[in-house]
């Protein structure tokens, strides 16, 4: 291995690889590893920022050997090119290395077991496999939302890949005191196996990564989104209830659940208009069969204090009188076999290159004149993933490059297109509504939620995993569909359960929004055509009322419970901003010496004061809360508890455990 200090970053070369590590932000160090003569000069998630660095480059018996010094953080470089890393001199993150003459360890030199394995595609790039030695005892949180009940991932094998409900958000943080981001959009895996961490990338041009240490997962979330960006101010009017289902065909259904809203005294900060309120995918227009007076309407619901929520989608149909005109000019997502769709709902589609400058212009100028000039406020990015008819990653190409290698990257640009767009249209804050979201998403006004998922209590769980993890990867906008997305039958007096526990859940949350596709499907549709606002079918309705009376009781006074959290609730959202906190907290974020907060992941915090314990099970009606060392007041009834002990809370259908600490 030879070392050389390049203007305070150490670079190594070896067999053909150039090694790069350098500080990158406070106590935080970038590392980058290539085949090629030179690195891409992609940033990705990474913003960039300045450190003071110390290299030192020695010689010892077994070779020579390099040291990079960020504050609090240190990497060590031996004659076979290992790294290993540390926090205040304590060694936190080692490569694995299983191959003769390479490290101190004398394990199993005979396997050739390399630290960072470089496969070449024929005649492309490199597969890139990156292993780390595993620690004992340790817990790992964070990389997005995935449809499973783990909050510590130690032991899981994820998929990096976006798909609908599952957000690939590479970034873990460690009970160890540090915080790992794989700085790689390309589709791959992230193993944390009991014997050794594994991460690969399936196609890429270099590896690249960045850690960095703190005491507190507070201070790894501060060092991160210091380096990758924190969320944009969350306007007030939009911290309350936000009105949608699957979905409303025409503008006068539109208008008059808003003035229902308004005669019952349910104050709706914004109501969302779903998909195929458009002719055909790609238009993306009204169809004025059913929306014969847009700007009316949204003037009328703008009258009575609402914001207007537009779904677009990325998915162009053949029959779009954009779409041809898109193709010429190269701004679809191309296959890299057989025909030109790669998606297939409702139409013979193609998905938008988002990837593309030319194509954000482009679709931003015909949704501009289409929806914004009308005074849409926000747009639903749906299928922001992008859906594909099937997650074959290495079919596609985009402008970025192969599927395989920059898929993963996908949602954020999709964002963008409206984010910046947007932002030179207005000085107000810009908010908008995805499916998904990688690594730097914050920083685009992305509220994201978590997808199509059952109505379920397994998938109510799940979320709860969902939400914790996702604050922990710096995404802390973060919402559900109250219910579920998928329901067979709304009158099941279980599904009136789950909806109520769900709301009471989602009232702790970040974003309250009613949605969902409920059934019996029952409704015919408005006209007989294979193409606009009219032939798809709609939902039964999701309004807080249509559930009965004994739900729209329980519903309303937990609205109002939001409401009078506002003040309280924006102060978390200035946090956000301010340090990259979530709102959504794992207990450990706030009680990080407590052992048994690192493993109790049913109950969350909601801010810094508020500890909630949501109701995940049918028929159920009490249930086991630990309370963290301090004074804990049941918001309910205000009876003060001692912390330090698990307590049994009941829990009536009408209200969920919350504990205010004073």
């Amino acid at each position: 291995m030879v070392f050389t200090n390049e203007n305070g970053a150490l670079v190594a070369k070896r067999q053909g690889e150039t090694l790069r590590i350098e500080g990158w932000g406070e106590d935080s160090l970038r590392v980058r590893s290539t085949m090629y003569p030179e690195f891409t000069g992609n940033n990705w998630a990474l913003e960039k920022k300045s450190a003071r660095t110390e290299v030192i480059i020695s010689q010892r018996e077994d070779g020579p050997f390099a040291t990079i010094v960020n504050g609090r953080v240190k990497a060590t470089v031996n004659f076979a090119g290992v790294i290993s890393f540390y926090k205040d001199d304590s060694m936190i993150l080692r490569e694995y290395y299983r191959c003769y003459g390479g490290t101190e360890s004398k394990e199993s030199r005979c396997l050739k077991y390399i630290n960072r394995d470089y496969k070449p595609h024929v005649g492309g790039d490199y597969r890139i496999t990156v292993k780390f030695e595993s620690n004992d005892g340790e817990k790992i949180f964070g990389m997005g939302q995935y449809q499973h009940p783990y909050n510590n991932l130690k032991g899981c094998i994820l998929d990096l890949e976006q798909r609908n409900s599952q957000v690939s958000v590479p970034f873990e943080v460690s009970s160890l005191g540090y915080g790992f981001l794989w700085n790689n959009p390309a589709v791959g895996r992230a193993s944390f196996g009991m014997n050794y961490t594994e991460w690969v990338a399936e196609a890429t041009k270099e590896m690249d990564y960045w850690l960095t240490v703190s005491d507190t997962p507070k201070g790894i979330l501060e060092n991160y989104t210091s380096v990758s960006g924190r969320t944009p101010e969350m306007p007030e009017d939009l911290m309350g209830l936000w009105q949608c289902k699957l979905r409303y065909r025409t503008q006068k259904e539109v208008l008059e659940v808003a003035h229902k809203c308004k005669d019952e005294g349910i104050p709706i900060d914004c109501i969302v208009i779903d998909f195929f309120h458009w002719t055909v995918q790609g238009d993306w227009k009204f169809d004025e069969t059913y929306w014969p007076d847009p700007k009316a309407m949204v003037d009328e619901l703008h009258s009575m204090g609402i914001k207007v929520v537009v779904s677009v989608w990325p998915s162009v149909d053949k029959r779009s009188e954009h779409f041809y005109d898109m193709l010429e000019k190269g701004l679809l997502v191309k296959n890299e076999r057989g025909g030109l769709q790669n998606y297939d709902y409702q139409g013979d589609c193609t998905i938008l290159d988002a990837t593309n400058p030319e194509t954000r212009e482009y679709v931003w100028n015909v949704c501009k004149k289409n929806y914004y000039d009308l005074g849409i406020d926000m747009f639903w990015l749906d299928n922001s993933e992008p859906d594909l008819v099937k997650y074959d990653f290495d079919q596609l190409r985009y402008y970025l490059g192969p599927g395989l290698e920059v898929s993963n990257i996908y949602p954020q640009y999709y964002s963008r297109l409206f984010y910046e767009n947007m932002k030179k249209e207005t000085d107000k804050p810009v908010v908008n509504l995805l499916r998904s979201a990688w690594a730097g998403s914050q920083k685009y006004g992305n509220v994201v939620w978590s997808g199509d998922v059952p109505s379920t209590f397994e998938a109510l769980k799940d979320q709860i995993a969902a939400g914790l993890n996702m604050g922990l990867c710096g995404i802390s906008w973060w919402t559900t569909d109250v219910g579920g997305f998928m329901t067979d039958d709304v009158n099941d007096p279980d599904f009136k359960q789950l909806l109520v526990r769900w709301f009471e859940f989602a009232v702790f949350s970040p974003v309250l929004r009613m949605h969902g596709d409920r059934g019996p499907y029952d409704i015919a549709p408005l006209d007989n055509r294979d193409f606009g606002g009219g032939y798809l079918h709609t939902g039964q309705p999701n309004e807080l009322w249509s559930y009965g009376e004994e739900v729209y009781d329980i519903l309303k006074k937990q609205l109002q419970l939001r409401l009078e959290l506002k003040p309280y609730i924006k102060s978390m959202f200035d946090e956000s901003s301010k340090n990259g906190s979530p709102l959504l907290r794992t207990l450990f974020y706030e009680f990080p010496e407590d052992e048994k907060c690192w493993e109790t992941f049913d109950e969350y915090m909601f801010g810094d004061s508020y500890l909630v314990a949501p109701v995940t099970d049918l028929n159920c009606f009490e249930r086991n809360v630990y309370l963290p060392k301090g004074r804990w007041k049941d918001i309910r009834d205000e009876k003060v508890y001692e912390g330090g002990q698990i307590i049994i809370s009941k829990a009536p259908l009408e209200s969920i455990p919350v504990f205010c600490k004073i």
